[in-house]
């Protein structure tokens, strides 16, 4: 069990569902408006706003980019209303996880947030990640990045007592993946392809109910640090490794101080101690319903998760119009 953070009070943790509904109940007045830009600009509002009504002082390490790319919430922007006096907070944040989703009325796109102690969580660079991750209850070192996806699979039918046929894995439709797809249908795995929103997709691996297994493929870095955050609280094993795709990218992670390029991540690489992850539906989905509007008021359903206690708590949300 990890230890409890004296930083992180049990006030923050229904804190942070407050955060995430705010910036899904924004994006969610443009859903199916075909606009992804106006979506993600609200949630990203919405967020900041509710972020600076907090006392903390609150460090963005995984934000909407870097500053000069990003008009609110980039990285190393300061958040919360005791800069220098309140608790020094690091937070991981994706104020509308499935801008295209949104845009388009498709399914699993959340408001999501990750926090931990200063240092907690690791500073990804804006670039592609390699993932595999699975859910609670197998031996420690069943998947491994540098097998197979045959081999993966093999070892987690092995230790689930199944058919490799019978496992399903969730991959995001991507042309990137059509070889993984390829080796993956060789040997009878059924999978879930997802247009989006891997986040979700990790978390998956954690809920039966989803009858997801693992979670394969390349997705967004920082993605990845929020869904071994909310990993680390429910548990599971989670890798990854960063996938360069030009000197830029290369250069971009050494600024934010990655010097080992080549690096598998370990779930607690990424994120480390005590952590709160909370997430906000804003389209129905596999994790959360999204937001409903009705006369005169609106719904919401959150869960929002800790690490050192291992709690994980759902909240339906009634928000008067």
């Amino acid at each position: 069990m990890t230890t409890a953070s004296h930083v992180l009070d049990r006030v923050l943790v229904l804190e942070m569902v407050r955060v995430t509904e705010a910036a899904a109940i924004a994006a969610s007045a443009l859903v199916g408006r075909g606009d992804e830009k106006a979506a993600d600009a609200a949630a990203v509002q919405a967020m900041r706003e509710a972020f600076n009504g907090l006392y903390m002082d609150g460090t963005v390490v995984i934000g909407e980019g870097e500053r000069d790319e990003a008009p609110m919430l980039y990285i190393g922007e300061k958040v919360g209303s005791a800069p220098g006096k309140g608790p020094k907070i690091d937070i991981a944040l994706d104020p509308l996880e499935g801008t295209t989703i949104t845009a388009k009325a498709g399914p699993n796109a959340l408001a999501v947030l990750a926090i931990a102690e200063k240092g907690g969580l690791l500073n990804a660079p804006d670039v592609y990640m390699e993932k595999i991750a699975i859910g609670p209850g197998y031996p420690e070192g069943t998947i491994d990045l540098t097998k197979s996806a045959t081999g993966n699979i093999e070892a987690l039918a092995k230790a689930k007592g199944v058919k490799p046929a019978e496992i399903i894995a969730c991959v995001l439709d991507r042309p990137r993946h059509e070889k993984l797809i390829a080796e993956l249908r060789g040997i009878g795995c059924g999978i879930m392809l997802i247009p989006d929103g891997d986040v979700a997709g990790v978390i998956a691996t954690s809920n039966p109910d989803t009858t997801i297994d693992i979670y394969m493929g390349q997705g967004g870095a920082p993605e990845g640090v929020l869904a071994a955050a909310a990993l680390r609280c429910v548990g599971g094993q989670f890798q990854g490794r960063l996938v360069f795709r030009n000197d830029d990218e290369r250069a971009r992670a050494h600024k934010w101080g990655i010097e080992d390029l080549d690096k598998i991540y370990q779930l607690h690489d990424l994120a480390k101690g005590d952590c709160i992850f909370a997430a906000t539906g804003v389209t129905d989905g596999s994790l959360l319903e999204g937001v409903k509007r009705m006369r005169g008021r609106m719904t919401t359903e959150s869960v929002v998760m800790r690490a050192s206690s291992g709690t994980v708590r759902w909240v339906k949300g009634e928000h008067r119009l």
